[in-house]
C-alpha cells in the first residue's frame, strides 16, 4: 500500500491512506487468509480469559454505592438463564418487552421487526412498541468516525430511560418494560458504551450532565440496565415455544447462518453458547431457531467472514462490500453447502447478504440465494403470510424457490396480498398492533385503559 493522500485527483475514500493491490500471487493470497477457513472454535475464543472481566461485577458495586440505578429484570419479565461464552450465566426476560426498533430494519426489511411482533402475537408477550426512541446512532460512529463516546453513550442512556418509564402513560410502574434490542449494531454498540460507562467515572460525570438536562435520570442517577438483550436471543430462549406453533415442515430445507459481527464478535464475552449446538463451539443465536424448526443447518468454509458490510466499506469501498458478500459468502454458501436460504440476525447484514445479489449479474456472477432473518423464516413456517407479515417483496433476492420448496403457494399469497393492498387503499387498515399505544406522550397521546 502507498500513501496518496495528495490531491492529485484521485478520489479519497476515507480510510486514511488510499488503498492500493498488494499485487499477492493467487497462493499468497490463500495463505494469507487461510486462517478464517481453519477451524475457528469456542476454544480458539477463550484466550485470555483471565483478563476479561465481567462488567456487571462494577455494576453492582456502583449501584451499592449509590452511583447509579440498576434497571433490574424481574420475575415478571419470565427470564430464562443462558450460559455465555466464557460460561457466565444471562438473565433474557420472555416478556413485558420494550421493542428498541431498528432504523434500518423499518427502513430496508420491514418483515424483519413485522415478523417478531408477530410471533409475540402468537404466544400472548406483553410489549410495548411505542414511538419514543431514537436511532443508536453507532452507523454514524463506525461508519464515518465523526461521532463521539459521549453522544453514544447519552443516546444509550436515553433510549433504555425511556424504556424504563414508558409504561407510566398505562398506568403502570417504572421498569415494567424491559428493553429487547432489534439491531446487532446496536446491540453491540450499546454493550461496548455500558462497559465504558462502568469503568469510567469521567465518562460518567459528563454524561450524567446531559441526561439531567433531558430529565433522563432516576433519583438524580445513571440508570444502567442489568442485561443488553438482543431480539435474536429472546428468538433463541422461545424457540421450543415457537416450534410448538410450527405449521410446516422444514426438514428437508438446507440453511446456513451467518453469525453477525457485532452480536457476537463484540464483547464476545456476552454471546450466548449452548453445548448442545454445534458441540457448543459457535454462537448458538439463529442455529437454535432453525434446529428446533427441523431444518438441516450446514457449514461452510467462510462462517466466521463479516457480510462485507463493515461500514466505512459500505460507504467509501463499496463495490469491495459487494463482491465480498458475494464471492466470500453467497458463493461459498451456494457451492460447499447447497444452501436454500441464508439466515442471519442483523440488520446490516440482511441488507448487505440480501440486496448486493443482484449487482453480481453485472459482472457475470448471476447468484441467487434467499436471505432472510432468524425470525422471518420462524414466522414463515409458523403459517405466517410471505407477503402481509414476512414481506419478503422487499428482499432482491428471490425466495419463491425457497418458499415452493417450503410447500407455500406464492403465487397464490402474492393473489392475496395484491388484494389485500386495494382494501388498505379503500382504508380498511389492518394493524398487528394496537396504533394507540404507540405514543406515551406528547402530540397524538391518548391515555387507554391499563392492558390486562
Amino acid at each position: 500500500m502507498t500513501n496518496s493522500n495528495n490531491n492529485d485527483g484521485g478520489r479519497f475514500t476515507g480510510h486514511g491512506d488510499e488503498w492500493r493491490d498488494a499485487n499477492l500471487s493467487p497462493e499468497d493470497a490463500r495463505v494469507a487468509t487461510s486462517w478464517v477457513e481453519q477451524k475457528i472454535d469456542r476454544r480458539s475464543m477463550l484466550t485470555n480469559k483471565d483478563r476479561v472481566e465481567d462488567v456487571r461485577d462494577i455494576m453492582w458495586q456502583l449501584e451499592k454505592d449509590g452511583e447509579i440505578v440498576v434497571h433490574r429484570i424481574h420475575d415478571e419479565h419470565e427470564p430464562v438463564i443462558v450460559k455465555t461464552l466464557y460460561g457466565w450465566d444471562k438473565k433474557i426476560p420472555t416478556n413485558q418487552l420494550w421493542h428498541h426498533k431498528s432504523c434500518g430494519q423499518c427502513g430496508n426489511i420491514p418483515g424483519y421487526p413485522a415478523s417478531l411482533l408477530w410471533l409475540m402475537n402468537q404466544m400472548d408477550i406483553r410489549y410495548l412498541d411505542e414511538t419514543d426512541q431514537t436511532s443508536c446512532t453507532a452507523w454514524n460512529y463506525h461508519g464515518s468516525g465523526i461521532g463521539n463516546l459521549e453522544s453514544l453513550a447519552a443516546v444509550f442512556l436515553r433510549n433504555f430511560h425511556q424504556a424504563y418509564v414508558s409504561a407510566k402513560a398505562e398506568g403502570l410502574p417504572e421498569g415494567y418494560y424491559y428493553p429487547l434490542v432489534h439491531c446487532g449494531t446496536s446491540f453491540g454498540n450499546y454493550k461496548e458504551v455500558r462497559g465504558y460507562l462502568l469503568q469510567s467515572a469521567e465518562l460518567r460525570d459528563r454524561v450524567k450532565k446531559i441526561l439531567a438536562k433531558l430529565d433522563r435520570l432516576v433519583d438524580g442517577k445513571l440508570l444502567i440496565p442489568e442485561e443488553i438483550v438482543h431480539y435474536s436471543e429472546w428468538v433463541h430462549v422461545m424457540r421450543g415455544e415457537i416450534a410448538n406453533r410450527q405449521t410446516i415442515d422444514c426438514s428437508h430445507i438446507r440453511s446456513t447462518i451467518h453469525p453477525a459481527c457485532h452480536v457476537y464478535k463484540m464483547v464476545p464475552q456476552d454471546a450466548i453458547y449452548d453445548d448442545n449446538i454445534l458441540g457448543g463451539n459457535r454462537v448458538a443465536v439463529s442455529t437454535g431457531i432453525m434446529e428446533a424448526l427441523g431444518t438441516q443447518v450446514i457449514d461452510y468454509s467462510t462462517w466466521y467472514d463479516c457480510c462485507g458490510f463493515g461500514f466505512r466499506h459500505i460507504i467509501s469501498e463499496r463495490e469491495f462490500t459487494r463482491s465480498f458478500a458475494i464471492d466470500r459468502k453467497i458463493s461459498v454458501a451456494i457451492d460447499e453447502a447447497q444452501s436454500d436460504v441464508m439466515i442471519g440476525h442483523d440488520t446490516g447484514c440482511i441488507t448487505t447478504l440480501d440486496k448486493n445479489q443482484w449487482i453480481g449479474k453485472a459482472d457475470g456472477k448471476d447468484v441467487d440465494l434467499p436471505v432472510l432473518a432468524d425470525c422471518q423464516f420462524a414466522a414463515l413456517a409458523c403459517g405466517a403470510h410471505p407477503y402481509k407479515i414476512v414481506q419478503s417483496h422487499w428482499h432482491a433476492s428471490s425466495t419463491e424457490t425457497l418458499m415452493e420448496k417450503m410447500g407455500i403457494d406464492w403465487q397464490a399469497k402474492k393473489a392475496e396480498f395484491e388484494n389485500y393492498l386495494k382494501e388498505v387503499e379503500a382504508g380498511k387498515q389492518e394493524n398487528l398492533y394496537d396504533p394507540r399505544r404507540m405514543f406515551t406522550s406528547g402530540p397524538g397521546f391518548k391515555r387507554i385503559e391499563k392492558q390486562p
